[in-house]
């Protein structure tokens, strides 16, 4: 019943304040409801971050971009190499390792988050836009119990970034857009104070005042998707190209809205530069925004045209994918990867294949986990064993001096190690946890 009611409750108070940006002229702002004191409140939320560390190594490999490589005096590794720079208090109680474009954050059990990296746009939010060469603890504002944030997922992107904190209130930093660029509203907080950058983590209050708890969330080049505690999809950025999946192309929007089609159902999102991925809990996979390398996966006859899209969420309807359920979706730049129930991967984008394709060599083992990056992809199998395929100039397929992959291949240097499922796929690197146990038979 109180989950009905703040549903309700919520759709009601984003539609009185819902604003939008078009020609890049701010229309007027509504009254905007004010946080109670049932929304200052213990939150029902659980954190989807592994709970336990257990002792394992990190693994990092391809191009480093200001220390983001997280290993000393390397520009680039085409093997991968166990990341020493991580000289941090509790280091042992590491729980994520996430690879942005050209960043890294590290994740400990109690909540602290260390970054590093360009830092271009002030999307690693230490206060300012230079570089970060060694790991630096993120400094976050209070939460609701009056102590600082405890970080649950972060999300890296080009020009800014965003967290979820143990509590599932959202934070964003870094770029968050122009009238004279590529639209505005990156970051949720409505229109700017003569200020593009927020340089230190923001909260996004219209989600708490909306009563809304975040699960997920995905940031574009210049767009952001949230996937609530409840199934539902919100969206905020340009417009453009129909990312925000709502059938406008040419307005931008200053807060999360809902996306009409995926109110409910939704229980794994996904994103690239400009489109999106939800799966809802029938294995069905939607996309929307741009399609120009048949990255949205619907094999229409315009899906490598340059102005290709979608503007509202659409489902993938391939054949290959008939009679399968999916259970995991991951996307890169402009392609993306799905596992089935049975373990199966399939892929499509980067102009290669304009709807789901099985890809065939991994069919001798039972894939459990898969990540994209920059026209790369990479499988999990459930032995912990590691596959890699796609375009690897930038070493991140982990195979030496190979740099181009149209098949899967065993990343044979972690061949005696067992990765545990926690990979992370950047645009030019990568990272992973394994353990000492070894997956083969002696």
């Amino acid at each position: 019943m109180l989950q009905s009611m703040r549903l309700v409750s919520s759709a009601a108070v984003r539609s009185s304040r819902r604003v939008v940006v078009e020609g890049k002229i701010p229309l007027k702002l509504s009254s905007r409801a004010t946080r109670s004191q049932q929304l200052i409140r213990q939150r029902w939320f659980s954190s989807e971050a592994p709970s336990t560390a257990s002792a394992s190594t990190w693994y990092t490999w391809g191009t480093d971009h200001k220390g983001s490589l997280l290993q000393p005096d390397q520009p680039k590794l085409d093997t991968p190499a166990v990341a020493t720079v991580i000289d941090l208090p509790n280091a042992d109680s590491i729980t994520q390792i996430v690879c942005g474009a050209t960043d890294t954050a590290i994740v400990l059990e109690n909540g602290d988050c260390y970054v590093c990296g360009e830092n271009k746009s002030g999307q690693l939010g230490v206060g300012h836009r230079h570089p970060v060469e060694s790991p630096t603890l993120l400094e976050m504002p209070l939460d609701q119990t009056g102590q600082p944030a405890q970080v649950a997922q972060i999300a890296l992107g080009s020009t800014f970034s965003a967290i979820i904190d143990t509590h599932g209130d959202l934070y964003t930093f870094g770029y968050g857009g122009s009238t004279l660029g590529d639209g505005l509203g990156f970051l949720g907080h409505g229109y700017p104070d003569n200020e593009a950058y927020a340089l230190t983590p923001k909260l996004v209050e219209s989600l708490v005042e909306d009563g809304c708890f975040a699960k997920k969330v995905q940031v574009g080049k210049s767009h952001m998707t949230v996937l609530t505690t409840e199934g539902e999809v919100l969206t905020c950025g340009a417009g453009s190209y129909g990312r925000l999946g709502n059938l406008e192309t040419h307005q931008d929007q200053l807060y999360l809205e809902a996306v009409e089609m995926l109110r409910s159902g939704v229980t794994d999102i996904s994103g690239g530069k400009s489109f999106t991925a939800a799966l809802k809990d029938d294995g069905v996979i939607y996309t929307w925004g741009r399609g120009d390398k048949g990255q949205l996966g619907t094999g229409f006859g315009l899906a490598v045209d340059m102005y290709a899209m979608a503007a509202v969420p659409e489902p993938i309807e391939a054949d290959e994918l008939l009679g399968r359920k999916v259970i995991q979706i991951a996307a890169g730049c402009e392609h993306a990867v799905c596992i089935t129930e049975g373990g199966e991967v399939f892929q499509w984008g980067m102009t290669l294949h304009l709807e789901p394709v099985r890809v065939s060599e991994l069919l001798h083992t039972k894939i459990v986990q898969v990540a994209a990056g920059d026209n790369y992809s990479i499988a999990l199998d459930e032995h912990g064993q590691l596959y890699t395929w796609g375009q690897g100039k930038t070493g991140v397929l982990a195979q030496g001096g190979v740099t181009k992959l149209n098949q899967a291949a065993l990343v044979e240097a972690l061949e005696d190690k067992k990765v545990i499922s926690n990979i992370s796929a950047g645009w030019q690197h990568v990272a992973c946890q394994t353990t000492d146990t070894t997956t083969k038979d002696k």
